[in-house]
């Protein structure tokens, strides 16, 4: 019998805790082959700096249930790019330092494409140093990005979020009965996934979506403004969809191209991106002359729990309670992926997939997903990601304030 440890890496979503509950149950219910449960705070530096903590308060009745509907990452979390294991083998003996004091056997990072690095290069090392620690990714993000796997648990609620974003967003700007467009920065950096989703707000009885950028398709201005021209033409109020991501034929982020904005790198050495909506804004109202409102739905789209996905929710435990039978199978450097059996009646299966297949790959959306003049999206993308957003969870409120689980430490 070993002990478990989980982390949890990158940027959080609305259900990465839900992830975590599914680990902590797959242990509790593994005690034949796992022992105590522990967490690592703020990722894998937490590991290092020996920042451990025991997870087994959540036996107690109720408590996964509030950690289900927990937003944000519960346990902290870190963007490090791990070092190449001929360049730093000190740090990965540092990190197995702390799996033999604490007797671990099993480790998880719930994350996402950097994160599977990470899963990569720890399971590599143990198996280069004949560790018998079983290293398992356990996949999140709302960039819907990670290859391999129909979907990412994190996507879902985010989706949601937009699309009911831009419903609302329309029924707020009509109200004047006057000529005026909206424009809705979502994130995402080279996959438009989370952008593409403003598309679910239209139905038989509301259209909500008439533009959507994605970086998927090169941004021309000259080409965007016409279109937008001539939809203002058809109708009175224009709603816009933009990925902060979106670039030029040269690949150069849009926010990247403007004279006078900080260029600035993330940890990771990715550019900061962030205010392309407001830039789109101010090209609009200065080359139509139309009235133009800009929102930016930044951090809000990732935490916002009290309009999660059902499906996610559940898929996201799933995911992790997945994960910990494959660990006490035996298995090492795997994620549980979905496989869609079916659309009607939608239907995955959960499946390992070998995490070299997945560390260090970006899934964007397929052609076929994209509208031939590229500024919206097919029926495919529609049956895609529709069943994704279903389902209400059933949330525990006190005056009015959704409840998070307590901190155990």
């Amino acid at each position: 019998m070993k002990n478990l440890l989980v982390i949890q890496s990158g940027g959080p979503t609305a259900v990465i805790n839900s992830s975590l509950a599914g680990v902590i149950k797959g242990g509790f219910d593994n005690g034949e082959k796992v022992g105590k449960i522990f967490g690592g705070l703020f990722g894998i530096e937490g590991v290092t700096e020996e920042k451990i903590v025991s997870l087994e308060k959540f036996r107690e009745e109720g408590m996964l249930d509030l950690l289900r509907q927990t937003p944000s990452s519960y346990l902290g979390s870190c963007r490090k790019k791990l070092p190449k294991l001929e360049e730093d083998r000190e740090f990965y003996e540092r990190i197995f330092e702390v799996f033999k004091k604490y007797d671990i056997g099993y480790f998880f990072c719930i994350g996402g494409n950097d994160s599977m690095d990470t899963v990569d290069k720890m399971s590599r090392y143990a198996e280069l140093v004949g560790s018998d620690v079983r290293v398992i990714g356990i996949p999140k993000t709302i960039d819907n990005d990670l290859a391999l796997t129909d979907h990412t648990p994190g996507y879902g609620s985010s989706a949601k979020f937009v699309a009911n974003s831009m419903r609302q967003l329309k029924k707020d700007t009509e109200v004047y009965g006057m000529p005026s467009v909206i424009v809705l920065e979502a994130m995402g950096r080279n996959a438009g996934w989370l952008t593409a989703a403003a598309a679910l707000a239209n139905d038989e009885s509301t259209r909500a979506a008439d533009i959507v950028c994605l970086p998927e398709v090169d941004f021309e201005m000259d080409a965007f403004l016409a279109r937008v021209e001539r939809v203002s033409r058809e109708q009175e109020t224009v709603m816009i969809a933009v990925s902060e991501g979106i670039h030029d034929k040269n690949g150069t982020y849009v926010m990247e191209g403007v004279s006078g904005v900080p260029k600035e790198n993330d940890r990771f050495g990715h550019a900061a991106l962030g205010g392309v909506g407001q830039l789109v804004r101010n090209c609009i109202s200065n080359g139509l002359g139309l009235k133009v409102r800009s929102i930016e739905l930044s951090t809000l789209q990732r935490c916002w729990a009290s309009g999660a996905s059902l499906c996610d929710v559940n898929e996201a435990f799933e995911a992790g309670y997945a994960g910990v039978g494959y660990g006490c199978e035996g298995m090492t450097g795997v994620v549980p992926g979905f496989r869609r059996v079916s659309d009607k009646p939608y239907k995955i299966e959960i499946i390992p997939y070998d995490v070299k297949q997945i560390a260090n790959v970006e899934k964007k959306i397929p052609t076929e997903m994209i509208a031939e003049d590229g500024f919206g999206v097919t029926d495919k993308f529609l049956k895609y990601a529709m069943p994704l957003i279903e389902g209400e969870p059933q949330l525990k409120y006190k005056n009015g304030q959704l409840q998070f689980a307590p901190k155990v430490w």
